[in-house]
């Protein structure tokens, strides 16, 4: 078994949907603690379930314990996961399968747009005017708005991607004019760090950033969510306004 710092035991073999759904109450519990503390509604928050440290049938468990938002980091990842998980549910004759949604939270080279746009439903990682502008060119190709969310380099670490926290205003602007896609929102990742309420700085700024935006009626009403929170840090995150968590590891826990 494989061990992640602070967020349990990635098993070797397949994660039960018993253990995955004992897994989700323990975290939309945590959620609701979190919007609590502030007065915020829980129904406000969802949940991506990142897949990419879990096998196919795990994953198949937690769509059927009714996570049908799923995240990867990889273009070609993402292409074979979702085929995969298309053709195992499609086998079964006794319902309809579940609607399910996939989010590219990683990385995007340009020359990888075109494979991403027919399998994923939103892009959390756009951090360049020229990312934005070719995503808008492939989907005018085949007919389609792509909604997409500005990725922010809050925590100023080099080695992260993501715009400058500086930047980010007139990008988005510039991408909110771009006819085929739709600006939804920010994304940031927090700097690893032993104690998730260090990453709360780094969370603050997307959310004043965010108000910002807001105020200057980038986005328009689509422009409403806040991609941040993962594993160790989503209650921090939840308290400064996350609206989508990318979650992986707390979910495919063994215990």
């Amino acid at each position: 078994m494989l061990r992640r710092p602070g967020s349990g035991i990635l098993p070797d073999m397949p994660v039960t949907r018993n253990r995955i759904e004992k897994n989700l109450s323990r975290i939309r519990e945590n959620i609701a603690a979190a919007c609590a503390r502030r007065g915020r509604d829980a129904g406000g928050v969802s949940i991506v379930a990142v897949t990419k440290s879990a096998d196919l049938e795990s994953v198949r468990n937690a769509v059927d314990a009714g996570l049908t938002d799923l995240g990867e980091s990889r273009v070609q990842q993402v292409a074979d996961r979702a085929a995969e998980l298309d053709r195992m549910l499609q086998r079964r004759r006794t319902s309809p399968p579940p609607a399910v949604r996939w989010h590219l939270v990683g990385h995007l080279q340009r020359n990888k747009v075109k494979a991403v746009l027919g399998v994923v439903t939103m892009i959390h990682s756009v951090d360049s005017l020229r990312l934005a502008e070719e995503i808008s060119v492939r989907a005018a190709q085949v007919g389609r708005t792509v909604d997409v969310l500005l990725q922010v380099n809050c925590s100023e670490e080099p080695q992260k991607f993501g715009c400058a926290v500086g930047a980010a205003t007139h990008l988005g602007e510039m991408i909110s004019t771009l006819k085929h896609l739709q600006l939804a929102g920010l994304m940031t990742m927090a700097p690893l760090v032993r104690d998730p309420r260090d990453a709360r700085p780094t969370f603050v700024r997307l959310r004043e950033l965010f108000e910002e935006m807001k105020r200057e009626k980038i986005g328009g009403d689509a422009f409403r969510h806040l991609s941040m929170g993962m594993s160790d840090d989503y209650p921090v995150a939840v308290e400064e306004g996350a609206t989508i968590l990318r979650i992986g590891t707390a979910l495919f826990a063994a215990d």
